[in-house]
């Protein structure tokens, strides 16, 4: 029985040192959308954060495809020692993947241990710059004079929802055209080959109002950072709130006090000044929380978020 006991203290001691020693070496953080995306921006900020807090090298590599699938699955069979991080808008990449995908090569409940949630943000009704379409009723008359109502484009899930929301509760018909890179779908904008995208705010607020026009945002309450411009609820369109959330996760089975560690330090880069002025020029809002606090959200969202598909009446891929 000693040595039972010997060795199980022995087995925590080597852990506790593992999380006191890590990181020994360089972290590999994940994003799933390509260069220049709304979440490419908040991850490699983040990233350079760690950095700085953990002493180590924190290397950004995008794996984009299939509204985020592909990244979430390379960071779900990934080595669970902390050296693969997954930097997400979890509410859309995990919470509403079961809805949107038929079959999922990873379970966004079980292949993935949570560490903290960081921020909030909206999504957005946008249009480009020199569009002559400056309000969402405008918008909605331009495309029920096209046949089919024309086209609207995004790379994600929560554009997606947002958008057949959108169209749902306004009568629109409107095709949904998928891009893999939000800078794709921005280039169709300005080309017209689509009338409007549902874009996130950490993309769009920078580039509004000289390259693009936000006509709407998707949540509850009008963003800080975009005090003029209306949420859909207040144009009329009842019970409106598609708020999406990055959150940080790892491989299940990394060891509690790894998580801790990187939790701990998530938190301290939310409590800076300099990351509330980049929240604020993001259009975006400083949400920290603990491993716990993020496991309770991801189920709630995942049930909530199911609901928005079934609204929004989008067909399981």
């Amino acid at each position: 029985m000693g040595k039972y006991f010997l060795a199980a203290a022995l087995a925590l001691a080597a852990v506790a040192a593992r999380g006191q020693n890590y990181p020994a070496r360089e972290i590999r953080s994940i994003c799933n959308f390509g260069a220049g995306s709304g979440a490419d921006i908040v991850v490699r900020y983040y990233s350079e954060r760690l950095a700085r807090v953990a002493g180590k090298p924190v290397l950004v590599e995008n794996k984009p495809g299939a509204q985020g699938a592909v990244a979430n699955d390379y960071v779900a069979k990934s080595k669970p020692d902390g050296y693969t991080i997954l930097i997400t808008p979890a509410s859309s990449t995990l919470a509403a993947a079961p809805h949107i995908f038929k079959k999922l090569s990873f379970d966004p409940l079980k292949d993935f241990a949570p560490v903290t949630t960081l921020l909030t943000l909206s999504f957005t009704i946008t249009v480009d710059s020199a569009s002559p379409v400056h309000t969402v009723p405008e918008l909605v008359a331009r495309l029920k004079a096209k046949p089919g109502h024309g086209f609207y484009g995004t790379q994600s899930n929560s554009g997606q929802i947002a958008a057949e929301l959108f169209k749902a509760k306004l009568g629109l018909s409107t095709a949904y055209v998928p891009f893999k890179i939000t800078g794709d779908a921005f280039a169709n904008l300005l080309t017209g080959n689509i009338d409007f995208m549902s874009v996130d705010s950490t993309w769009a607020a920078p580039m509004h109002p000289s390259r693009v026009r936000i006509l709407a945002v998707t949540s509850a309450k009008r963003n800080p950072s975009l005090p003029d411009v209306p949420t859909l609820e207040e144009l009329g369109l009842q019970d409106f709130d598609v708020s999406p959330w990055f959150g940080v996760l790892v491989p299940a089975g990394t060891s509690r006090p790894v998580i801790d560690r990187l939790a701990g330090w998530f938190n301290e880069i939310n409590r800076d000044a300099e990351t509330h002025e980049f929240l604020r020029r993001q259009a975006a809002v400083a949400f920290p929380g603990t491993p716990e606090s993020m496991a309770a959200l991801l189920k709630s969202e995942t049930e909530r978020w199911g609901r928005y598909v079934k609204l929004a009446k989008i067909e399981p891929q």
